[in-house]
Order: C-alpha cells, then structure tokens, then sequence
C-alpha cells in the first residue's frame, strides 16, 4: 500500500483521458481544470490500484476502467460521458439498418447486433472482450454507492433503463470555456459568403456522408468547409468526387483553436449531422459561442442544447430531403440565421458556461460527501479487472 500522499482536503479528477484537445472528454477535462475551484487538485490520478482511497475528500472518475478499481472507501462521482458503459461497440448504432439501437444490454441481443446488424467491431476476440466488460460495468454500477453523472438526460434515462438506480443518476449538461477570441453576430457579408462547416471526427456515425449526398440537391453557391480528420475520409473523398462536389468543398484536416476559429466565422450555419445518438455534443456549444446557429440531428442528447426554431434547426437523421430544406431556410434568410445565432449565445451564457458547469458540479460534490458520511462506512469489494 502506498504512503498517504495525496491532500485530504482536496478533490482528485481521476481519468485514462488525456487533457487536451483531443475530443470531446479530452477537451472538457482541459476545462474543468481550467476552471477548477480551490478544493479540487490540479493532480490527475490515472490508477487507483494500491492506493488508500479512505483518505479521499471526493473522487471524481471520467473513465469507465477505474470504476473496477473502487474499494468503496471515500465519495465518488462519475461522470458518464458516453455509451460504453452500456454498449459493447459504445455507438448505440446499427449501421446495417442505419437505426439507433433501442436494446438494453444482454449477450444474446448485443452479439445478434455487432454480427447482424453491424454494430461497432465484428472482429470475433474484440467481440467476446466487450461484451465481457460491458457485463462487468454493469455489474458494477448496480453495487456501487457512487454517483453518476450524465451528461444529457438521454445518457441518464440509458443508465437507468440498464439497472442503475435512478436515485444514483443525475444530469448535468455539459459546459464550454468561452473562447476569448472576440466573436460577433453572423453579419450579412459573412451570410452571403454562403459557407457551412462541419467540424468533428470523419467516422461514419458522424454524418458526414448524409451531409455530402445532402450537398448536392443544395444551391450550388453554398460551399462546404470540413473540420477534421478520420478513417472515412478517403472513401469520402472520392464520393465528393463521384458526387462532383470538389469545387464546393473544402477539406481541412485537423484544426488547431485558432484555425478552427476563423471556419466558424465564415459560415452562416455549423451542421451537425450525426447519425448515431451523440451523448452531448460539445459543437452545438462551439457554434453557439460564436454566434453561429446550428442544423443538427434531432438524436441522443443533441436536442437537450439545440432549441429547434429558436437557437437552429433539428431534422430527422438520415433525411436528405428535411436537411437540404433546413439548409436552404438559413441559406435564403441573413435576419433569422443571425438571430438565431444571437439566440444561441444568449443560452450559452446563461446555462452552458463551464463557470456555470461547475458551480452545479460542486453542488453535486457536497452532496455526495454528505450522503456518504451519513452511512456506515463498510468497504465492499469489487473483483478486479483481468
């Protein structure tokens, strides 16, 4: 057992994710740092193992692995930031039917889905491995006396529907470091450059492919900018070619902030297309900080930050025809993107800051600790990962 080298008054995030910029974990983890009150550590622990955990304030996990490493012994938080806890391939997706998947899991539904329906990985060895620890984390949240955290009512209703205690959960939508680049209102000579950006990771349950066949049956003045790099973007690429989209399309690769910055403020709308059920989806927050109103998929979590008519326009995944419409109803009238983009940052600042994030979070915190310390302390035991 190690020495007891860690602050007993103090807080400790606990994570395999980096801090960065990374994605969507990665990226919020860089802001709650930033954002830190003074009785949380700036120390990231990234294993439990063969620590004392009674000497814990509070322990706060992002990552699903650590909860294996729980001896029960101090308050815990997890934030649930996606779906892995609940589903094998973590996508909650079936590509062959191209249909999010309604089932709870079970070995005999998730193997019919990974090998019939195409969800995730159908390599047979990855296959048996996580459905093995998917069981294992399910098995685990029903015993442990810790609080889960989701990050959209979606999430939280999943844990639920698969044996955690609903008194166990609560939602805490995500929070955003407003940038400190100065950002304006969608102006008519930027509206009339007639831009729209997609930025994320160019895998196939973002949409990517649904926006590009989408493209074509659009005014050809609009062109499309895209944010990001992935494993599809070579068959993608030579749809766009096929699809002869190549003079309104501009790949850009991976973006750092600052690149990143200028794409959002040259388009009049920011499409957010996944097809798959996003848990949050921190771009919606992005776009609204720069005034920019969103065309997103009315699927997981998306339509708990997208006010459809008010901050952007929601429309059925997979719906070329109700895409192009909302794209074209941006693409014709500057005064309702602009107001809508206005609309957006205006709920930003008001329930999406990650000032505001954590004053809830500490809420959460205190009482954890409380309803912890009113209990009897007995450690349990959790069998320990392979």
């Amino acid at each position: 057992m190690y020495q007891k080298i860690f602050d007993q008054e103090l807080i400790y995030q606990c994570s395999n994710f980096d801090v960065g910029e990374g994605g969507g974990v990665e990226t919020y983890l860089a802001s709650l740092f930033e954002h830190r009150p003074p009785n949380v550590s700036d120390r990231m622990i990234k294993s439990l193992n063969n620590i004392d955990q009674s000497q814990f304030k509070l322990l706060h996990i992002h990552s699903p692995d650590l909860l294996l490493q729980l001896t029960g012994e101090c308050p815990t938080v997890f934030s649930v930031h996606n779906h892995s806890l609940y589903c094998p391939s973590g996508t909650k997706y079936l590509a062959n039917q191209r249909t999010i998947c309604d089932r709870n899991f079970s070995y005999l539904g998730c193997t019919w889905g990974k090998l019939v329906d195409k969800c995730g990985s159908r390599r047979l060895l990855k296959t048996v491995r996580e459905l093995q620890t998917t069981d294992q984390f399910l098995d685990v949240l029903k015993k442990t006396k810790v609080t889960f955290v989701a990050n959209s009512e979606y999430v939280r209703q999943e844990l639920i529907k698969n044996g955690v205690p609903p008194e166990q959960t609560v939602t805490l939508h995500c929070g955003i470091s407003v940038p400190q680049t100065a950002a304006t209102p969608l102006s008519l000579e930027v509206h009339q450059n007639h831009r729209i950006l997609f930025a994320g990771r160019i895998v196939s349950d973002k949409g990517l492919e649904w926006l590009l066949k989408t493209l074509i049956h659009t005014d050809p003045q609009i062109k499309l900018d895209i944010a990001g790099e992935g494993w599809e973007r070579p068959r993608l690429e030579k749809l766009a070619n096929t699809l002869r989209l190549n003079n309104r399309i501009t790949w850009h690769g991976w973006c750092d902030r600052n690149k990143l910055n200028k794409l959002y403020q040259q388009c009049f709308a920011v499409i957010f297309p996944s097809v798959w059920p996003e848990p949050a989806g921190l771009v919606t927050l992005e776009a609204y900080a720069r005034y920019r109103p969103v065309i997103g998929s009315a699927v997981g979590g998306i339509p708990e930050h997208l006010r459809d008519g008010e901050t952007g326009i929601l429309v059925p995944s997979n719906n070329i025809k109700k895409l192009a419409d909302a794209i074209h109803e941006l693409y014709r009238d500057h005064q309702k993107s602009r107001h809508m983009g206005e609309q957006g940052h205006a709920l930003l600042m008001k329930e999406f800051t990650m000032d505001a994030h954590v004053k809830n979070l500490r809420t959460i915190y205190a009482k954890t600790i409380a309803e912890f310390s009113s209990i009897a302390k007995k450690p349990y035991s959790i069998p320990q990962s392979k």
